[in-house]
């Protein structure tokens, strides 16, 4: 089963798949921090696009989309970042891809294209920590917890359990706050790569 994850740099969501077996593949602008044979750099629609994909996870920017920069956006929306960013969105989604999930921060993709299928934390698949997640989803099911951790959370000091907010200023910071931590990617693989493979079987 083919599977493309765009718009990521650190291979996290790409070798999960990868070691479930499947033929995984990153996209992005950046090179990869992973192992490069797997990954294509470069503008992802095209390839998203070709016709060759049983299941794509999108990662889009979320710098012009998020409601953690409401204060700017009256300057994204003026220059146009904001309708770029939420047109390449619109274009992931409509990617001739029969599986897509595409996930972001809480952002205006909620008001001025639909609202999530699910919002997920990192608490819920094994890491003590917050980070609200929204999935857009198309044709896969909501991801199931695997390992809900959140009472251990909520014992630790709020500097702990919202650690990617503490994270000191740097030149990777934002690389850091945007990467799928590892046990949202292993549910990503074991439970959609099975619907994806079971699709692929029937076909």
């Amino acid at each position: 089963m083919r599977v493309l994850v765009a718009c990521e740099y650190s291979a996290t969501v790409r070798d999960a798949f990868r070691a479930k077996g499947h033929d995984a593949w990153s996209c992005d602008l950046l090179p990869t921090d992973g192992d490069p044979r797997w990954h294509i750099q470069g503008d992802v629609l095209p390839v998203a696009c070709d016709g060759s994909w049983d299941l794509m996870i999108a990662h889009p920017p979320c710098t012009d989309l998020a409601v953690s920069g409401a204060p700017h956006f009256a300057a994204k929306i003026a220059d146009g970042r904001q309708g770029r960013a939420l047109d390449f969105v619109r274009a992931l989604l409509n990617a001739p891809i029969p599986l897509i999930a595409l996930e972001n921060p809480v952002s205006v993709i909620s008001s001025k294209i639909r609202k999530p299928d699910q919002i997920v934390h990192p608490w819920m698949f094994g890491h003590p920590e917050q980070k609200t997640t929204c999935l857009w989803l198309k044709g896969l099911p909501a991801l199931v917890e695997t390992e809900n951790v959140r009472e251990a959370m909520l014992a630790l000091p709020k500097n702990q359990r919202e650690r990617l907010h503490y994270l000191p200023p740097g030149p990777n910071r934002w690389k850091e706050r945007s990467k799928t931590v590892p046990g949202i990617a292993a549910a990503m693989a074991d439970q959609w790569g099975g619907v994806a493979s079971q699709m692929a079987r029937a076909a």
